[in-house]
């Protein structure tokens, strides 16, 4: 299952753009996205997911529903 970015709370700093491992998150239109292709929740490079470590807006990168 892959992390989430909530559109309505990113502030588009770009601080989860450089910080994830798998180079999952793009800027696309107005806001940055996730790809869930590419999303590997950080599994066996950290021990905690780098996107909702750094964002400054807490609950905005979230794992995804199923």
């Amino acid at each position: 299952m892959a992390f989430k970015i909530v559109a309505s709370q990113c502030t588009t700093c770009g601080a989860c753009e450089f910080e994830c491992p798998s180079a999952a998150i793009r800027f696309k239109g107005e806001v940055y996205i996730i790809d869930p292709a590419k999303c590997t929740e950080c599994e066996g490079a950290f021990e905690t997911q780098q996107c909702a470590a750094v964002c400054p807006v807490p609950k905005t990168c979230i794992k995804a529903a199923a």
